[in-house]
């Protein structure tokens, strides 16, 4: 966009202006990268008319809140929807959502539940992930009070705070950036009372399917017992809402990933069961746009190297979200909870993963190679399923899926264990992981989650019999 705007006389392109500080003193096309803090010095310097605003996933409560900080500053302010045409060459950006979904792309508003969230200190884990940190931007625009920012990793705690605090701000949200893992269970029960927590969002997970298969004890530990960690210290500090971010791979899970994420459901619905101030559900959802690991980004650097482009099978297919999209319903979900709700969100037809790779190297400006077309640009390459994968993932399991208030928000029933039975799961699982012991980590998900059937065992009656505690017949 600045390169057509210099070609442009009555423009000339002063500045970019970015969150991130690691761009800050950068130059493109010799035009220095800046602070948002350094505008008004910048409009007093070189007598800046005009900012345009290229946010295109910003939310209108976030939009409208930085619309307003500008034009205090006195300048003319341009959102890059409404820019000119003429202005902007469209001709290399990349696949609207909307193609790549195969649907429309949801409003961008959080139409229902920000009452949940306002004036509250809320506690979100894995605040620096991909998921994480689209809820922190969301949540920060509802007016809580606080916000507590967790996460493992050092340096994706210092981004997400860095990037939220002009945001934060704007809107007069505290923010606490607290490092830890939510393993530390008195480390959580301090964090919980220290800051007066009253809402917990828990995104943090392992989630790639073939590293967590690599690693199973510390997977499990850290996505299984982890979540019964934060979500016990929740129920024992009086919080009142705590939301489980779950994965589609929890439903017949075929990879340690999938079962460890429904082992953390079935302990999130222990405590639900229970009585006690605090109101827990879960919110289950598929793969998202843009992600850590997913493949958009995969096959973007794939096109980009000049190819090949690597596809597990041809007939697989997964259900697909924009970021901001999962994060908005999140919050909804969580605010509509009562106290032990599975929510599902309606996520569209599956898309294709062959036909998602051919869009994207179409509108790359590509041709794909194939057998009928040799002297195409980019080669599409099957390279089989990877350990844990499935063909196909679901959304829920029983039937009997009931409509909320929101229309792409789908609360369903399934199977938990009673009080008795999950205490003991969780008793030998943590044995099993204390001993350093993967195999005995992984016997004791497999006796848990009933419906867990590792991939390639899924057609094989025999195996079934040695993994599945519910095999017919026995």
């Amino acid at each position: 966009m600045a390169t057509e705007l210099r070609a442009r006389r009555d423009i000339s392109v002063v500045a970019f202006l970015d969150d991130n500080p690691e761009l800050h003193g950068a130059t493109l096309n010799g035009i220095q990268v800046c602070a948002p803090t350094r505008l008004d010095r910048l409009i007093a310097a070189r007598r800046i008319e005009r900012v345009i605003l290229a946010m295109p996933a910003l939310s209108e409560p976030g939009r409208g809140g930085l619309l307003r900080r500008l034009a205090e500053l006195g300048v003319e302010v341009d959102y890059l929807s409404t820019f000119p045409e003429a202005a902007i060459d469209r001709s290399d950006q990349p696949l609207a959502p909307d193609t790549l979904l195969g649907r429309p792309a949801m409003d961008g508003s959080l139409p229902l539940g920000g009452d949940a969230y306002r004036a509250r200190s809320v506690l979100i884990t894995g605040a620096g992930g991909t998921i994480g940190s689209e809820l922190c931007r969301q949540i920060v625009q509802c007016g809580p009070a606080k916000l507590v920012l967790l996460d493992l990793s050092e340096a994706a705690l210092y981004r997400i705070t860095t990037d939220l605090r002009p945001l934060a701000e704007t809107f007069g949200v505290e923010l606490v950036s607290v490092l830890g893992s939510v393993m530390d269970a008195p480390h959580m029960a301090s964090i919980l009372s220290r800051h007066g927590v009253e809402v917990v969002l828990h995104a943090a997970a392992y989630k790639h399917v073939p590293i967590v298969e690599e690693n199973a004890r510390v997977g499990l530990a850290n996505n299984a017992l982890g979540t019964a960690v934060v979500a016990r210290a929740a129920r024992a500090a009086g919080v009142a809402r705590f939301v489980l971010v779950s994965s589609d791979k929890a439903v017949r899970p075929g990879s340690l990933m999938g079962a460890s994420k429904r082992f953390a459901e079935l302990a999130v619905q222990d405590l639900a069961a229970r009585e006690g101030a605090t109101l827990f559900s879960i919110v289950r959802f598929g793969n998202v746009l843009g992600s850590s690991g997913s493949v958009v980004p995969l096959f973007q650097g794939q096109i980009a190297r000049g190819g090949p482009v690597t596809l597990t099978d041809e007939r697989a297919t997964r259900y697909f979200m924009t970021i901001p999209e999962a994060a908005r319903l999140v919050l909804t979900a969580g605010a509509l909870a009562e106290g032990g709700e599975l929510f599902v969100l309606d996520m569209g037809a599956p898309v294709r993963i062959g036909e998602l790779a051919r869009q994207m190297i179409r509108g790359a400006g590509y041709s794909v190679r194939d057998a009928a077309h040799p002297d195409g640009d980019i080669e599409i390459r099957v390279i089989g399923l990877r350990p844990g994968e499935k063909l196909h993932e679901e959304l829920m399991v029983r039937t009997g899926a009931q409509l909320t208030a929101h229309p792409k928000i789908i609360r369903v029933h399934e199977d938990h264990l009673s009080e008795l039975e999950m205490a003991a799961a969780l008793r030998d699982l943590r044995n099993a992981v204390e001993c350093g012991a993967d195999t005995a980590a992984i016997d004791v998900v497999r006796r848990t989650v009933r419906d867990y059937a590792p991939q390639g065992h899924q057609n094989d009656a025999t195996a079934l019999r040695l993994v599945h505690p519910c095999y017919p017949g026995e």
